[in-house]
């Protein structure tokens, strides 16, 4: 029976180590596993497309307050971005010289409210979220306005508004959702 169970545990041990390899490999050729509700979940691929409107990024939040308290609560995970926090993948709403609002019916660009982008008072837990409001505004050339285009409870931009194009790390495209 013990060498049974011996090589039973070999053989598990084995079957571990070779799905981490492939996803190790998976990973460095460039896919990325959202499971998260901001997006459609699934396989995306990074992509050398350009960042434009439209597209889903790779983003490192910036440092702050804001992020902080976002990966204290858990909406956002922890990883190697620089404030310890992980990455996160949103969908660019909005770039340099569109005009952006934010008020309790959501968040508009260029006049047309976005889908499911109504913020929030408080999260799931009874919790007060940030309230960034901003009548209309342009934003400037260096700065995108990242939302979610899956989820109406996603921690987006409707609660921290546009960030620097600096943190977008890579676009990525979908390659298998559900």
């Amino acid at each position: 029976m013990s060498g049974r169970f011996a090589r039973l545990a070999a053989g598990v041990a084995l079957a571990g180590a070779a799905a981490m390899a492939v996803a190790a490999l998976a990973q460095a050729a460039g896919a990325r596993i959202n499971t998260t509700r901001s997006v459609p979940l699934g396989l995306y691929w990074v992509s050398d497309a350009a960042a434009e409107k439209g597209a889903y990024v790779l983003v490192c939040p910036p440092q702050g307050p804001v992020f902080d308290e976002a990966r204290a609560r858990g909406y956002i995970g922890a990883g190697f971005c620089a404030g310890g926090y992980g990455y996160l993948i949103k969908r660019i709403a909005a770039t340099g010289g569109d005009a952006v609002a934010v008020s309790e019916a959501g968040v508009r660009v260029n006049g047309a409210l976005l889908a499911l982008s109504a913020p929030r008072a408080v999260d799931a837990g009874g919790r007060a979220l940030p309230g960034f409001r901003r009548d209309a505004t342009v934003l400037g050339a260096g700065e995108v306005l990242l939302m979610a285009d899956a989820s109406p409870t996603s921690f987006d931009a409707r609660y921290f508004g546009p960030v620097s194009r600096g943190q977008i790390l890579n676009v990525v495209v979908p390659l298998l959702t559900w």
